[in-house]
């Protein structure tokens, strides 16, 4: 594609004037472009792509790219926080499910469909070296439902009393990387894995095994996040 450039859309500011004018057409479309190009490299290749990568795909010099988005935290802004919202509504709708645990198994499973159709936004969720604040308060909206889907299922006696709240974002990290290993081999791979840690989360008739360990902390889950390394796979 050829670079489609970025004129000059705004006059320079005068005493008495807005602080931001509307863009025009050209540049208002090239901004769209761009979004639509960062969001398919994204999903496609996950957060460690340039800016340069970006401005490829769009058919736009990087200096364009530059031009709209001073940084790349705020194309992940424009493009994640809406997507960080959907596993918000995911948790949402699994309060609504009269079942305790298929309201809890349909967030689990909801949550990783959506990572496992976009690289990206698993690793916004994980890494806390990618997003601004506005992200970040975006993601920590999760928490608070997604408790309250877990307590609402254990309360009810169908997920294991020794099972703790932040074993099931650990879950998460783990199928979410079962997920970029098998993504070209066999996509569907984490699908069965899930399938047997449910087993294992929910109450069975006989006594299950004793786990070897102590859940971790709220802190030592955020350590853990913080740790994750994200890269191409």
């Amino acid at each position: 594609m050829t670079d489609l450039g970025d004129p000059a859309t705004e006059p320079p500011a005068t005493a008495g004037a807005p602080a931001e004018r509307p863009l025009r057409a050209d540049a208002e479309r090239n901004r769209r472009r761009i979004l639509q190009a960062a969001r398919e490299v994204f999903t496609e290749q996950g957060l460690g792509v340039t800016m340069d990568d970006i401005a490829k795909h769009a058919g736009v010099g990087v200096g364009t790219v530059y031009r709209r988005f001073p940084e790349k935290g705020e194309l992940i802004d424009a493009l994640f926080e809406e997507r960080v919202s959907e596993i918000v509504a995911l948790a949402e709708e699994g309060l609504t499910i009269e079942d305790p645990w298929e309201g809890f198994v349909h967030f689990l499973r909801g949550q990783l469909e959506l990572q496992a159709a976009d690289r990206g936004l698993k690793e916004l969720l994980i890494s806390h070296g990618h997003g601004s604040n506005r992200v970040t308060a975006a993601r920590s909206r999760i928490a608070p439902i997604a408790i309250q889907l877990f307590t609402r299922a254990q309360q009810a006696g169908v997920i294991r009393a020794d099972v703790a709240p932040t074993d099931v974002p650990m879950i998460g990290m783990t199928l979410g990387s079962l997920v970029d290993y098998t993504r070209e081999s066999h996509p569907d791979a984490w699908r069965r894995l899930l399938a047997i840690v449910l087993d294992g989360l929910r109450v069975q008739p006989e006594v299950g095994t004793p786990l070897p360990a102590e859940p971790l902390t709220f802190e030592q889950l955020d350590q853990s996040m913080a740790c994750w390394k994200s890269g191409r796979r």
